[in-house]
């Protein structure tokens, strides 16, 4: 199936006050994220990839320890990456729903520990690639992080929330500063109840 780049669930401008401009959504979905749609319809096209479901070549195309992944897995992975990206934020404060509240202190101690886990593994990812509140097989909680377009897909994982860490993601708004666009994505931006209804 032919990748096709999604509508955000808001305008450019609505995550503005939240700490995410304009020009970054901008660059950021208009522009790479519809570069990996592009690129990534022209390289399935004629291969045994061209009529499955990202999801299915996010999985058969990932080669576990490869230093570059090939270039099928890399914009299927952050097409799919993105998708995911832009629901799990909203231009509306919203409270965390207690059962997300209960499971995110049962599995971390509390949910200013989780923030504080999550944040630390996103600040810490050298160089490009996403941090993420997976599900894994036990349904078990758990923090993680991945290189460049690596996802939870990979591990047959399901991901609950992740964030963005290349620096396309918050080099206008932030400069160097990922720690605090961290910070700001999880006081201001995440739609909890997105990540509470995936529990």
């Amino acid at each position: 199936m032919a990748f096709e780049l999604p509508e955000l669930p808001y305008a450019h401008d609505a995550l503005a006050a939240s700490g995410m401009s304009k020009e970054t959504l901008e660059f950021h979905h208009d522009i790479h994220h519809k570069a990996y749609v592009d690129n990534g319809n022209k390289l399935i096209a004629g291969t045994q990839w061209e009529n499955k479901s990202v999801e299915e070549i996010v999985k058969g195309t990932y080669q576990e320890g490869a230093v570059a992944q090939n270039g099928i897995f890399n914009n299927a992975s952050q097409h799919w990456n993105h998708c995911k990206f832009w629901e799990w934020m909203t231009p509306t404060p919203v409270k965390i729903p207690g059962n997300l509240e209960k499971a995110l202190t049962d599995a971390f101690g509390s949910v200013d520990k989780f923030k504080e886990e999550f944040a630390a593994a996103g600040a810490g990812q050298f160089g490009s690639g996403w941090a993420w509140l997976v599900k894994d097989e036990s349904g078990a909680l758990k923090v993680t992080k991945t290189e460049n377009g690596v996802n939870p897909l990979c591990f047959n994982q399901q991901a609950l929330l992740g964030v963005d860490v290349w620096e396309h993601s918050y080099y206008i708004d932030y400069r160097n500063k990922r720690p605090a666009y961290l910070t700001n994505y999880l006081e201001k931006l995440v739609n909890w109840e997105k990540v509470a209804a995936a529990l």
